[in-house]
């Protein structure tokens, strides 16, 4: 696996932190589960062992990746932040083409809902903005099309 730094927020690290601790917690389930099965006798037509099996290897692939992503985790707080160019953790306010006014701030792949104004800094919009200044327009390619925006004002909050 690449060593490079996943940048996330201090609340995205403590998802992971939980999302792994509960994970944890089900592994003596599983195994308990595969246990049970194994005594129903032939395994080969055995569907409880072998979606106990399964949902072993999910949950032993998932913390896994859940480790790793801690163990390369850069966590930034957006309030030590300032300057007047977007970067990971920034607050940006935008206009888009039809005079919408949007707020977004970018995050880490883990911690992005656009519901709740966070996108991944990988998203399309986010790739567009890093590096940026207020007043400038971006262009961005949608599944829906081509969407342009206007940088109003980047916050550090």
């Amino acid at each position: 696996m690449a060593s490079e730094k996943v940048p996330m927020l201090a609340e995205g690290y403590r998802q992971i932190e939980d999302e792994l601790k509960r994970l944890k917690l089900e592994r003596p389930q599983i195994v308990d589960a595969i246990e049970e099965a194994r005594a129903h006798g032939d395994l080969s037509e055995n569907a409880e062992y072998h979606a106990a099996k399964e949902r072993q290897g999910q949950v032993e692939a998932t913390i896994a990746d859940l480790e790793d992503k801690l163990s390369r985790a850069l966590v930034i707080d957006p309030t030590t932040l300032s300057g007047d160019k977007i970067v990971f953790g920034a607050t940006v306010s935008l206009v888009d083409q039809d005079e919408k006014k949007v707020r977004y701030q970018l995050v880490g792949q883990q911690e992005a809902d656009a519901r709740i104004g966070r996108i991944s800094y990988n998203s399309p919009l986010g790739r567009a903005l890093i590096g940026r200044h207020a007043g400038e327009e971006v262009e961005v390619t949608t599944p829906s099309g081509d969407r342009y925006y206007e940088i109003e004002k980047i916050e550090f909050v």
